[in-house]
């Protein structure tokens, strides 16, 4: 079901504190702010087949030690969704973030780019310096060394196929009769750790709120060649950080690595993460990305001694009535 251009959702874990709509041009995005104060961390949409709930591991957290801002992508969620290719320029993107900071009276944020979101960092260090005190790339998106098998299916975009095998599926074609298996597959690469179930469950429910035809559209849009990602790269002057999964199939961990030299910032490899670990892995990539935007590492808690071994048991209220019931006859037992 959807309702005002999302699909019905679960309770949240945290409810915005602010949100409206800025226009730009005739297109109107839709923004949430959680939190208040400083510092500000931008979590910045990724490509359009998916909107800002992608980030709802980061959220809770991160809203306890910073503002959290983040923002529906052109062409899903709560946001417009033109159809003409050059509406979903990078540029665009970019200067969508710049008006939502405007609207939330903020000058300066860390900006969290993942996947092609790292784009939109980048050409927002680059040309707006002046807004971004940091920026992290989590399994950025760009044209640096070895391109995955997507990189070369995505040339044959517009032909018509013999067959539409893997990454053959990434095809405008396809999309257009076959949309639903497509975002099924897409979603299967993107999380390839073992026990993915809920995740992907969720990413096609945010890819099923838009449209063959609007995705179409975003996946033509004017993106960052490798020559302009160099060139934009130099010009940045902010702190960086980039992570990249080991077993990336949607982009290679060599392109993130290749970024953080030329950002001369800090790279961390996560073994065994697929493309999204932000969301399969999400304690340990909002520990670092707390730490990086905040300055400041976790304050550890005091250890107490304990005559024995200790657990943290973690379980739903039925699970912790069977526990109870489970140590109740451990107990008889052991009389």
């Amino acid at each position: 079901m959807i309702e005002g251009g999302r699909t019905a959702e679960q309770t949240r874990a945290r409810y915005p504190d602010r949100e409206g709509l800025v226009e730009r041009d005739g297109v109107h995005v839709h923004y949430e702010q959680y939190g208040d104060g400083t510092p500000v961390i931008l979590l910045l949409p990724t490509w359009t087949i998916v909107h800002s709930r992608m980030c709802k591991a980061q959220i809770p957290y991160l809203s306890r030690h910073a503002r959290v801002v983040t923002f529906d992508p052109r062409g899903n969620g709560k946001s417009d969704r033109p159809k003409e290719p050059a509406l979903y320029d990078e540029r665009e993107f970019a200067l969508d973030a710049c008006a939502v900071l405007d609207a939330l009276e903020v000058q300066t944020a860390c900006v969290v780019g993942h996947s092609m979101g790292a784009q939109r960092a980048l050409v927002l260090a680059a040309d707006h310096p002046e807004r971004v005190s940091g920026a992290v790339f989590i399994a950025p998106a760009v044209p640096l060394g070895p391109q995955s098998e997507r990189a070369h299916a995505i040339a044959r975009f517009d032909e018509e196929l013999p067959a539409y095998d893997g990454w053959h599926k990434y095809n405008r074609r396809y999309w257009s009769e076959h949309y639903a298996d497509f975002v099924e597959f897409f979603f299967a690469q993107v999380y390839s750790e073992p026990h993915s179930t809920k995740q992907i469950e969720d990413a096609i429910g945010y890819a099923l709120d838009t449209d063959a035809e609007t995705l179409a559209a975003s996946a033509c849009g004017p993106a960052l060649d490798e020559s302009e990602v160099r060139r934009l790269a130099a010009k940045v002057r902010c702190p960086t950080l980039v992570v990249h999964g080991s077993d990336d199939r949607v982009r290679t961990p060599e392109s993130g690595r290749l970024l953080a030299e030329l950002l001369h910032g800090r790279f961390v490899l996560l073994d065994g993460s697929g493309h999204s670990p932000h969301a399969r892995d999400p304690v340990k990539l909002n520990m670092l990305i707390r730490e990086f935007a905040c300055a400041a590492p976790p304050v550890a808690r005091p250890r107490t001694r304990s005559a024995g071994r200790r657990a943290l048991f973690i379980s739903s209220p039925i699970g912790l009535g069977h526990a109870q019931r489970d140590v109740a006859i451990a107990d008889e037992l052991r009389k």
